[in-house]
């Protein structure tokens, strides 16, 4: 068993998941929830019936509802919550800590009106004598498939290479293969905007659409992904890896998946607050939409599919109509439309 003490904020489905991971790879793991009950069950019955139904737990995964407590000692903590949530655990979390940590961030999402990412605001709410390193991980991983051991790939980036690399050394085993890049703009900005792309596929599915129109949107969604991306400053090849069209593929074609969900519920004719209501969980895809419209006006940046989408959700615009809309758009050459994404120079 390794000596050192890793905490898990945020036990949901892909906190659960990843704290697993760390107790498969001898950590002693330390899983922070404020609800008592889920905790309860966690040291109690070793599972998490709600977020990872029909999964069991190590025992070396224990459970605690007090941040304070979780927090001793501690040099590494895995953030894993919605990202609507960061300011304020952060708030708490800068209460407590009195030496720096490396925070581990697996949140996607941008925060909008301010259009920081979410390393950006970790950064802003810790100062730097307590904070070691943002590292960001992300990639195609639902958490269902990471909690029983099914083959999965993810990248961390760091601008520090040294902390990169202690942080793949932390999750790589078998099941689970992590690759390192020093492109944090990049890689946040896929996890986050996938999220859009997906409840777009979502939606035509809901509607009756076929692969054809899926594939479109893929396609069509990666080069938005990749406009806005490299406006803010990542490297277009990011988006051709993991983090970009990889995760862009499992996100948008897997039941899985709670934005392709909520998007086909959408396609199938309810509105935006039945969906969430049935949904019980957070759609990051909602709020991201929302951030990215925002940033694509003020940076010029071309998005229809982004802009569709923000007419379903905040304008009660009916999905067929948007989707009608977005195919008869105005001729344009692909490749010149694609961007950046082919091109190394920007």
């Amino acid at each position: 068993m390794k000596l050192e003490n890793v905490i898990v904020v945020g036990a949901g489905s892909w906190g659960t998941a990843l704290a697993l991971v760390l107790a498969d790879n001898g950590y002693q793991v330390r899983l922070w929830a404020h609800k008592e009950q889920q905790i309860k069950e966690i040291n109690e019955k070793h599972t998490n019936e709600k977020y990872l139904p029909g999964v069991s737990l190590p025992e070396n995964i224990i459970g605690y509802s007090s941040l304070e407590d979780a927090l001793q000692g501690i040099e590494t903590l895995v953030l894993a919550v919605p990202t609507k949530a960061i300011r304020e655990v952060m708030t708490q979390i800068r209460s407590i800590i009195e030496k720096p940590i490396t925070i581990v961030h697996v949140s996607k999402g941008i925060e909008p009106d301010t259009f920081k990412r979410v390393s950006e605001v970790i950064s802003e709410e810790l100062p730097p004598n307590l904070l070691s390193n943002v590292v960001v991980l992300s990639g195609p991983s639902h958490a269902e498939e990471v909690s029983r051991r099914q083959p999965t790939t993810v990248t961390v980036a760091c601008e520090d290479l040294r902390a990169a690399q202690r942080v793949q050394d932390m999750f790589i085993n078998q099941h689970l293969r992590v690759y390192t890049n020093p492109d944090v703009v990049g890689v946040e900005i896929g996890g986050a905007l996938k999220n859009i792309i997906a409840l777009a596929a979502g939606i035509t599915d809901g509607l009756g659409y076929g692969d054809n129109a899926k594939a479109a949107l893929i396609t069509r969604g990666l080069a938005e992904i990749s406009r806005l991306g490299v406006a803010m400053g990542a490297n277009p090849l990011t988006f051709a890896g993991l983090t970009g069209i990889g995760d862009l593929i499992v996100t948008c074609t897997s039941v899985h998946s709670r934005n392709w969900r909520a998007g086909n519920l959408l396609g199938k004719g309810q509105n935006l607050d039945e969906v969430l209501a049935n949904m019980g969980m957070v759609v990051e895809g909602v709020r991201t939409t929302k951030a990215a419209y925002q940033l694509a006006k003020k940076m010029d940046v071309t998005m229809p599919i982004t802009n569709a989408l923000y007419d379903v959700l905040f304008n009660q615009k009916d999905p067929k109509e948007a989707v009608d809309i977005l195919m008869a758009r105005g001729k344009t050459h692909e490749m010149e439309d694609l961007g950046p994404i082919h091109s190394t120079n920007e």
